[in-house]
């Protein structure tokens, strides 16, 4: 399988592939702007799915988490570039122009948009910055991330809301927040940021809550997720280890036969 992701600077990636792909990046900690060249972003995100197309552009709240898979098209690999817009650059350009959001966007908040010819040629021209990746300066990289906020902003005012928000997640309910999200394969430290928490914080609320510890806690949730979809949904092992947060099978299978005893293959074959 041909595999393809390059960075050039420290905020562009440009992905292709000829094969369908499950990206394990599942926490979002920056503002993204992502263009689809080609082939479809599949996006398994807190608050829903969601799907990118072919010259259209997702912009992603920072703050989240988010599950992509990526297929190309029947005669074209998939192909994309994604911009992190660093909340850094953000308050400078703000602050260069006097902007600020006017309101708080809702949490769930990502939008899809139809690039204009003004913003595909916008991408186009990153072509010979993804081939000389290493000439591409702090100073290249930040004009051209300061001429895609100006092309948004002229042509989706409203994304200002969104943009210039730089307020941080306040405390949620934990017990909903972690039932809602514990298939997701992220550091603990992801976990508390989310449910606007400090790592001390998020733990201590936790073995209150579960009376367990979260390492612990998310092996068994995930293990019994596994062996339910197994016995009464028919799954393959192969079929939903990814989505239950497990980094590869054979990790999901020792897990498995430690805690129940028996292999995933086993269980429809038990009398």
């Amino acid at each position: 399988m041909k595999i393809d992701e390059k960075d050039f600077g420290k905020a562009f990636l440009y992905s292709c592939y000829v094969e369908k792909v499950f990206g394990h990046e599942q926490f979002i900690p920056e503002h993204v702007v992502l263009f689809q060249l080609s082939g479809e972003t599949h996006f398994d995100l807190e608050k829903g799915k969601l799907t990118t197309r072919a010259g259209q552009i997702l912009v992603a709240r920072r703050n989240q988490l988010a599950k992509a898979f990526k297929y190309p098209s029947e005669n074209l690999a998939y192909q994309s570039i994604s911009i992190m817009l660093h909340a850094d650059r953000l308050k400078k350009y703000a602050l260069d122009h006097q902007l600020s959001a006017d309101r708080k966007q809702q949490a769930d908040t990502n939008i899809l948009l139809e690039g204009d010819v003004f913003i595909k040629s916008y991408f186009e021209s990153l072509a010979p910055y993804a081939e000389a990746a290493d000439r591409v300066s702090p100073q290249m990289e930040t004009i051209k991330i300061y001429e895609l906020i100006t092309l948004l902003l002229e042509r989706y005012p409203a994304l200002k809301d969104l943009l210039f928000d730089f307020s941080e997640p306040h405390k949620i309910d934990l017990e909903e927040f972690m039932l809602k999200n514990y298939k997701y394969n992220v550091p603990l430290e992801n976990f508390a940021k989310l449910s606007g928490r400090s790592l001390a914080s998020f733990k201590r609320d936790f073995e209150k809550m579960f009376r367990t510890s979260p390492r612990k806690w998310l092996k068994e949730k995930r293990l019994s997720e596994a062996y339910y979809l197994i016995e009464n949904k028919r799954k393959r092992p192969a079929e939903i280890y990814l989505d239950l947060g497990f980094e590869n099978l054979s990790h999901f299978y020792a897990s498995f036969k430690e805690k129940f005893g028996i292999t995933p293959a086993a269980i429809n074959s038990i009398a």
